[in-house]
């Protein structure tokens, strides 16, 4: 199997079938083998019933269907994994990414990618949507310092490759490109067409924002300390042990010099709550230390291996 598109759907009952229609038209005109893989996270409309029909027409496709709504990471993570595919396509099933845009990614990898994102960059969205997405991805790329435009733009091409073991959960699809580039994949960006909605509504909102920002902060922990946690707790414990002991060390002082009394004196607490704390942060932090070279010793080198001769 050359290609596989996977498709997160969700209420989309109106949008499939013009967009299998596309997608077809434009597989077919690449002469490649492909597979179009539709996961319906828990529509409450007809989406799956759209689906059962077209599958009657397209070979090609095929259909999975979550029993509840898990989201666009749970979906994504069901598409990859039945993806049989050395290239992996994601495109959104609301018809706004456009699938002519599919061979121009795929030839983009050409230039020695391992991913390529899209970047909308003449959105057709509202006003509002744009400028959250914008401000969103500007503290994105200040946190990570990952250089993609748009990495919640849904439209990507991924080597079958990229996509072994790798952690997706919570919001975290629109991180893929990051977490890629820790591993040490290749990534590029593409500006691609986007379109208007014209059929159904938009899933996203303030509540969904909420948890990406809060992915973000968990994805920004780790890549940047999951294989040496000792550096980010050790740090923070050895900073509260010394602050608690100047602490200390000045109170000691003002007893022996001018005769202060330590009894009922709010520093002295505070003093002994920052030695204690400093010091379980740094136990934290070695244990959590031991705990990740373990992992890497058992799995994590094997994921870095890209040819062996």
């Amino acid at each position: 199997m050359d290609l596989s598109v996977v498709i997160p759907a969700f209420n989309e009952e109106e949008n499939l079938q013009p967009l299998l229609a596309e997608l077809r038209s434009v597989l077919a005109g690449m002469g490649k083998t492909y597979e179009i893989i539709v996961v319906d996270d828990g529509s409450t409309d007809g989406t799956f019933t759209v689906l059962r029909r077209l599958k009657k027409d397209e070979k090609a496709l095929a259909a999975i269907r979550h029993r509840k709504n898990f989201g666009q990471t749970a979906a994504l993570a069901t598409g990859f994994s039945h993806a049989q595919g050395n290239l992996v396509v994601v495109i959104d099933a609301d018809m706004q990414n456009d699938p002519r845009d599919i061979p121009r990614l795929i030839e983009k990898l050409s230039e020695g990618y391992d991913v390529v994102s899209g970047w909308r960059y003449q959105r057709k969205d509202p006003l509002l949507k744009i400028l959250v997405s914008r401000l969103a991805n500007g503290f994105r790329r200040l946190l990570t310092a990952e250089k993609i435009h748009d990495s919640g733009c849904s439209l990507k091409v991924y080597k079958k490759e990229c996509l072994e073991n790798l952690p997706l959960y919570g919001e975290t699809h629109r991180f893929i490109p990051l977490l890629l580039a820790w591993k040490g994949f290749k990534v590029g960006e593409l500006k691609v067409n986007h379109r208007p909605r014209k059929s159904g509504k938009t899933k996203y909102g303030i509540v969904r924002l909420l948890k990406g920002f809060l992915d973000l902060i968990t994805v920004k922990f780790w890549v940047q300390y999951s294989t040496r946690p000792m550096h980010l707790f050790g740090s923070m414990g050895l900073l509260s042990f010394f602050l608690g002991l100047f602490l200390g060390i000045y109170l000691a002082a003002m007893k022996l010099l001018y005769g202060i009394p330590l009894a009922n004196r709010p520093l002295l607490l505070l003093s002994i709550l920052l030695i204690v704390l400093g010091v379980q942060l740094f136990a934290l932090g070695l244990l959590a230390d031991i705990l990740i070279k373990m992992y890497f010793h058992n799995e994590g080198d094997n994921q870095r291996i890209e040819i062996i001769i």
